[in-house]
């Protein structure tokens, strides 16, 4: 039987629900501001509606390293520091967030530590990246994004809810090695935060990089829509299925 542990995983403090016969490991990284087990629910959603898939799958849920000091007192973290004053002022005025020129200082590191803690559960569970998938929402998302295009091998898919196109002079050079990939992605039209205009130009990056992007639009904003979670475990199925 499943159950839900916490512990640390190289560098990161993590949320593991465990399988009894893993087959396939699940790795999801938070959004900015959230708290290190805010997709620990979508995780166990999965496994409640899919039953069969209880003591195949692996869901890692590794806690990001910063603690911004206006978000400690109910736990939120941060893969990199946002300027939520610049950030505040233009979900208020509705100006267009345009990040593709940003190239976060810290997206290395934290790059660095997540695939540490992949590797780690690699070699726990006796798998690898052709049985791993990456996803995340938000700025995690971003993250599994940016950590897909540098793998040397490339995990089984990625999901991004909520992304948008970062990076991108780097991204562009890495685009592609993402040929056959297959990818997840949703965004909401009214997304205040991450406008939808930028989750396509991610998309067309993907595509040309040769990637299978299923692109899920939804009339939603700054969120998960069930049909984001019945992809996202098709895609896991699939996964599944190459094993």
């Amino acid at each position: 039987m499943a159950s839900l542990e916490k512990r640390t995983i190289g560098d990161l403090n993590c949320h593991i629900i465990t399988a009894e016969k893993p087959e396939c490991l699940v790795v999801l990284c938070h959004g900015f501001g959230a708290p290190g087990d805010d997709l620990v629910q979508i995780g166990a959603h999965f496994l409640e509606s899919q039953p069969d898939l209880m003591d195949r799958v692996v869901f890692a849920f590794p806690e990001a390293p910063l603690s911004p000091e206006e978000m400690a007192m109910y736990g939120g973290r941060a893969w990199w520091p946002l300027d939520m004053t610049q950030l505040s002022r233009a979900i208020e005025s509705g100006d267009f967030r345009d990040l593709r020129k940003d190239s976060p200082q810290l997206l290395p590191a934290a790059r660095e530590v997540v695939e540490g803690v992949i590797t780690q559960l690699h070699a726990e569970l006796g798998l690898s990246m052709a049985q791993t998938v990456v996803g995340g929402f938000s700025q995690g998302s971003m993250l599994a994004t940016d950590l897909t295009l540098h793998a040397q091998e490339k995990p089984a898919g990625l999901i991004i809810w909520s992304g948008t196109l970062l990076n991108e002079e780097v991204w562009q050079t890495q685009k592609e090695t993402l040929k056959g990939l297959s990818v997840v992605q949703s965004h909401g039209t009214v997304d205040q935060i991450l406008p939808f205009e930028a989750s396509r130009w991610l998309e067309t990056l993907l595509k040309e990089g040769g990637a299978n992007v299923q692109f899920i639009e939804f009339d939603d904003g700054h969120t998960i829509p069930p049909e984001a979670m019945t992809a996202s475990i098709a895609l896991i199925r699939q996964t599944l299925e190459r094993v």
